[in-house]
């Protein structure tokens, strides 16, 4: 199997290994929210700054931006912000753990 190169545009990606640098990506703050957020349907800028309203509009562009380097997230010709397949299965790897912390948090 041939190593990634080092630079691959995503912080913490020195090592090459695909899963450090998305673990990386998605620990940036808001990162997953937004992924989160948009897991049942695309959301315009608007809404999207609405369902992460502590997030400021350049933090939340910087990870829209890095989200759709990343290939996670596509931007609309209608101008609102949607999950790519990838993104979407990306999203469906959360599902065990949001059934896991609705369990968990009746405790």
């Amino acid at each position: 199997m041939a190593k990634m190169p080092a630079s691959t545009g995503t912080r913490g990606s020195r090592t090459g290994r695909p899963i450090m640098a998305l673990l990386d990506l998605l620990g940036r703050r808001w990162c997953l929210r937004i992924l989160w957020e948009m897991r049942d349907g695309p959301l315009t800028s608007r809404a999207l700054r609405t369902a992460c309203d502590e997030a400021s509009p350049t933090v939340l562009q910087a990870r829209l931006t890095e989200l759709r380097e990343a290939g996670f997230v596509t931007l609309g010709e209608a101008g609102g912000y949607g999950l790519t397949p990838l993104g979407q299965d990306l999203c469906e790897t959360f599902m065990p753990l949001h059934r896991f912390a609705e369990r968990w948090k009746k405790y």
